[in-house]
């Protein structure tokens, strides 16, 4: 086994992108710890066949789970991969891998990986999700999961962090072929991300990744997140559709290259908005409920 990392990775009834994800880190011998949250299909016999080592944890939203992972699994090795079950290592990143050592990143806490995003088969290379990097690789006991993000899962690390820009990280969710699984999926997430919104207009949530456009690609959506809040709402989301198809130049991506850039960009963004009004709105009935009568 590898003393050099380990692979962490969060399922839920994965049984179709589990294997695939299995098969792309072999042969780089490294442990591999998965954290289920009540899968009922044939995940955690994946698992097991493969010899990961599997914890249940009841799932609440993905930061917390990364938490849970974090801090509950028995990591032997100086440095934790934290990957979803729908991403898969290619060779030349598997490279990078096979070549790694701890010895030669004294000073860095975190690696980004160059992630290429796949929507029905499609590889989105505009819009914006190309180049796209993720902190991925991380020093197990400094990096840990962003707790103040509500949705999207974050990892932070204190130190200096290097990104490799060659060698993919493939991400392509095959239960989102069927749109109503994406539909119903982001309509969940927009829950979330609405209500978290709202959160941090009401200061009670806050950023904990310094923003700064120049700074690390954490630190650029960061500072690019305080600049969404400050849009007028619905609005954006016509704004930003509008940037990713012609200025980030989607609309070379194609048919599906363009459904995925207007679902996404646009789509979601604007149930966002439609979910904050509601919330605010309940907010205000609520507190002229609970008002004393005069």
């Amino acid at each position: 086994m590898s003393n050099q990392f380990s692979f962490i990775v969060i399922t839920y009834n994965e049984e179709v992108h589990l294997p695939r994800f299995l098969q792309s880190v072999q042969g780089l011998n490294a442990p591999v710890f998965i954290l289920d949250s009540g899968s009922t299909d044939n995940t955690v016999p994946i698992a097991e066949k493969a010899g990961a080592t599997i914890l249940q944890h009841a799932f609440e939203n993905h930061p917390k789970q990364w938490d849970y992972a974090l801090k509950n699994f028995r990591i032997q090795t100086p440095w934790v991969i934290c990957l979803d079950a729908d991403q898969v290592v290619t060779d030349a990143l598997k490279a990078h891998l096979h070549h790694f050592k701890a010895a030669d990143y004294k000073d860095i806490d975190g690696i980004y990986f160059n992630r290429k995003n796949f929507f029905k088969g499609r590889w989105i290379k505009h819009g914006g999700y190309s180049p796209f990097y993720l902190l991925k690789m991380i020093r197990f006991g400094v990096g840990f999961s962003d707790l103040n993000e509500g949705m999207d899962h974050r990892l932070i690390v204190p130190g200096h962090t290097v990104i490799w820009k060659d060698g993919y990280l493939l991400e392509e969710n095959l239960k989102e072929n069927n749109i109503s699984f994406w539909i119903g999926k982001h309509n969940r997430y927009s829950d979330l991300v609405a209500q978290e919104e709202v959160e941090r207009m009401q200061q009670i949530r806050s950023q904990t990744v310094k923003p700064h456009f120049w700074g690390s690609p954490d630190e650029r959506t960061a500072w690019l997140k305080q600049l969404w809040w400050k849009l007028p709402r619905y609005a954006r989301p016509l704004l930003y559709f509008i940037y990713r198809m012609f200025f980030q130049l989607g609309i070379l991506d194609g048919r599906t290259g363009v459904i995925f850039h207007f679902l996404q960009s646009f789509w979601f963004r604007l149930m966002v908005d439609i979910k904050i009004d509601e919330i605010l709105q309940e907010k205000k009935g609520s507190k002229r409920n609970n008002e004393p009568n005069r």
